[in-house]
């Protein structure tokens, strides 16, 4: 008798779990299906929303039939508990996504998240690196084969004119006015910018044209300046293991990102006493808010390098 109330007793007790992950599963189904998201970001989504359904299940409250107060309080007691903006913003669009997909099933007829505010969330500040860190990468492919050569060309290239990594990939060597010692670059919006160039960069250019570029390709014919091994144009992503390779052997013990050496080119210039407007036509930022991001970088070691030059201008 015993043993069937308790089997009895657990039927009742799993059952609202089973549904509850069963309603789950169904909404990550279907965003996988919409937006093709990641394992972890998916992974993510469940633990949100496991986190709330437990955090209203205390207060007998389903999931499904939440209302705004109930989420704002549930949100409350998160930061009261010391959970960051960020995190909070992040579990906000996972609830925000659930309750669409819901109304969309029909299981209930409001959104309970749509007159709940985004938490403010500073910009972050861009990693950047030293410009003892800059050389050790500079210092670490090996220019003596024509992949290392090509490799140090690139970071040169990317340090001393800022360029986005889509751009320098792109490149073409139509591009390039060494009579004029600049660069002209097509950004975002199609708007052109001329990037001066410095005497140590266009060494580099000049020289690996002239010999590593015709070894890297043989017979082969590219538009493009920094081919792969295969005559192709380089992809984002094979440029960025080929910093993150460099960075482990300068043993830079950061968390790079493919703009690293974007962000170290701006807040050098900063350091040395750049003008704002000047590092923002470079960089072909069209909000000088943006730009702005890099003097907070900038200004935590301005008073250490007073007075020095950019290394490689």
């Amino acid at each position: 008798m015993m043993d069937t109330m308790t089997t009895s007793q657990t039927d009742k007790t799993d059952k609202p779990q089973a549904s509850l992950d069963a309603l789950i599963d169904r909404f990550l189904d279907a965003i996988w299906t919409e937006r093709g998201l990641s394992p972890n970001t998916l992974g993510a989504y469940r633990a949100d929303l496991m986190t709330l359904a437990r955090g209203l299940a205390e207060k007998n409250i389903s999931i499904e039939k939440a209302e705004k107060a109930d989420l704002l309080e549930f949100i409350a007691g998160r930061v009261e508990g010391g959970a960051k903006p960020r995190s909070t913003a992040r579990q906000l669009s996972s609830f925000r996504r659930f309750y669409r997909y819901i109304m969309r099933e029909g299981l209930r007829d409001t959104d309970p998240t749509a007159d709940i505010a985004m938490p403010r969330i500073g910009r972050s500040l861009p990693k950047t690196l030293t410009e003892e860190e800059v050389d050790g990468l500079m210092q670490a492919p090996n220019t003596d084969e024509p992949l290392g050569h090509r490799d140090r060309t690139m970071l040169e290239l990317l340090y001393a004119t800022g360029l986005r990594v889509s751009e320098l990939i792109n490149l073409k060597q139509s591009q390039i006015n060494f009579n004029q010692g600049v660069l002209r670059i097509i950004g975002k919006g199609d708007v052109e910018r001329l990037i001066p160039l410095g005497d140590e960069s266009q060494r580099w250019l000049g020289d690996f044209i002239d010999g590593p570029r015709m070894e890297i390709l043989l017979e082969r014919q590219t538009d493009y300046l920094f081919p792969t091994r295969r005559g192709d144009r380089m992809t984002r992503q094979a440029f960025w293991h080929i910093i993150k390779r460099y960075a482990q052997k300068a043993g830079i013990d950061k968390d790079l990102s493919p703009h690293s050496l974007r962000h170290a080119f701006a807040t050098h210039l900063l350091n040395r006493g750049a003008d704002l407007r000047v590092v923002q036509l470079l960089l072909g930022h069209s909000d000088l808010s943006t730009t702005q991001i890099y003097t907070h970088v900038a200004r935590e070691r301005l008073k250490d390098l007073h007075g020095q030059h950019h290394p490689r201008g």
